[in-house]
């Protein structure tokens, strides 16, 4: 039964372990900065 639940926990670990590897692992200063929004003319008809 210990057996069983330290394979669960260390599988627990190696889950939070890669999901914040991959949260973390980005650019270096975050995101790209959104494109300049369209001027007014240029926008397509609705």
């Amino acid at each position: 039964m210990t057996l069983l639940l330290l394979e669960a926990l260390g599988a627990l670990l190696l889950f939070v372990f890669i999901v914040w590897w991959t949260m973390f692992a980005g650019r270096k200063r975050g995101e790209p900065p959104p494109a300049d929004p369209p001027a007014h003319g240029d926008e397509p008809p609705r």
